[in-house]
């Protein structure tokens, strides 16, 4: 199968990858191996200090609202982490002082989201904190099975419902000026967030819970959803195995599912996260890159891979693959002419780009840009 670019990874970079070649009139494919980073995602896009015009329509024609205001949003355990460009659902502030007396609601029998540690953050804020277990009925059967009360299962539930919690939390605030919920509306239906916001007389925080993140896999799905409307071939629940590199030019790469068929392109994008996502593999003795055998920038010496103290910032997450000026990936020490490594798989080597989705969506536009230039 032949296509003007393949791109392997199908998270945030590798959409925003496909999305971009599709509007310009490329023929792409997507092979995504299933869970990635916005399954851990936020709702804020870390690092992106600015607005984006041309961020604002990608997001835009896929059905993704946003909003920016730079200030600091609240995380899940009741601390502040500064913030911008963010999801419409996520509460921007521009202190983290955002209330006098907050009411904090959790759903009985859900695990997931910490409301203690929200209320021990909060009051530490100075403001004033109230829990409360509501108990649904509709909720009850999920209650049977600590495996099922998670955050999509709820959430799934949640959309069809959500007016039944306004009406609960309604009765329940006394004197609150705010109240958080846990953030497990709108995974199929956008507009539930703010819908319940007007329905409840009081400012409304959804907080962070436990992966998988109801905002991250709405993200991509919609994402998702765009790009095959543009005519993008995604393949779901495969992976790359292997690629055929001749003189320094990938000319085709292999997948657990297609077997013999190959996959060849004039453009590849590696775009297949870090070590969560196995784009990075380790052992003992040094840091893998499992399709191309690219190389890696890496601590030569082992115990100089962490820090002892967990809290640390570890030294292994800034490993990346190398790169050159272009963002073409290295191997053997040189650069393959058509291949663009973006996203967490470069790891801390290009500070420039930002972290996070910030560093995503910078390194998967700049190679689609270089990719177009080319075309």
């Amino acid at each position: 199968m032949k296509f003007n670019t393949v791109i392997i990874g199908g998270g945030l970079a590798g959409l925003v990858a496909g999305i971009s070649l599709q509007k310009a009139g490329q023929n792409t494919a997507i092979i995504s191996s299933g869970q990635n980073a916005l399954h851990f995602f936020s709702g804020t896009f870390e690092s992106m200090e600015e607005p984006s015009q041309q961020l604002a329509e990608l997001f835009s024609e896929a059905g993704i609202r946003t909003h920016y205001q730079a200030g600091v949003r609240l995380m899940p355990l009741g601390t502040f982490r500064p913030a911008a460009l963010s999801l419409e659902d996520i509460s921007l502030f521009p202190t983290s002082h955002f209330g006098k007396k907050v009411l904090i609601v959790n759903f009985l029998g859900y695990h997931d989201f910490f409301s203690s540690f929200l209320a021990e953050g909060l009051e530490k804020q100075g403001m004033s904190c109230r829990i409360h277990q509501l108990k649904l009925a509709q909720l009850e059967w999920l209650e049977q099975s600590p495996s099922e009360m998670r955050s999509v299962q709820i959430a799934r539930i949640m959309d069809r419902i959500w007016d039944v919690v306004v009406q609960e939390v309604r009765v329940l605030l006394k004197d609150e000026d705010t109240v958080v919920l846990p953030q497990v509306f709108g995974l199929q239906d956008i507009s539930v967030p703010g819908r319940i916001r007007q329905g409840i007389p009081a400012q409304v925080v959804f907080a962070g819970t436990l992966p998988p993140s109801v905002p991250g896999i709405r993200t991509q799905m919609l994402l998702k959803r765009r790009y095959e409307l543009l005519g993008g071939t995604y393949l779901a629940g495969d992976e790359a195995t292997g690629a055929h590199v001749h003189e320094g030019v990938v000319h085709s790469i292999v997948t657990k599912n297609l077997d013999s068929h190959f996959l060849e392109a004039g453009h590849f994008i590696l775009a297949s996260g870090g070590f969560f996502s196995k784009g990075l593999r380790s052992n003992p003795f040094q840091i893998q890159e499992p399709v191309f055998g690219l190389d890696v920038v890496q601590a030569a010496d082992r115990s100089d891979w962490y820090q002892p103290d967990f809290m640390q910032e570890q030294p292994y997450m800034s490993f990346g693959v190398q790169t050159d000026a272009q963002l073409h990936a290295v191997r053997d020490g040189q650069a393959l002419k058509n291949l663009f490594a973006v996203g967490s798989i470069l790891g801390g080597t290009r500070p420039e780009m930002g972290t996070a989705a910030g560093l995503a969506i910078r390194s998967a536009l700049a190679a689609v840009d270089q990719i177009l230039r080319r075309s």
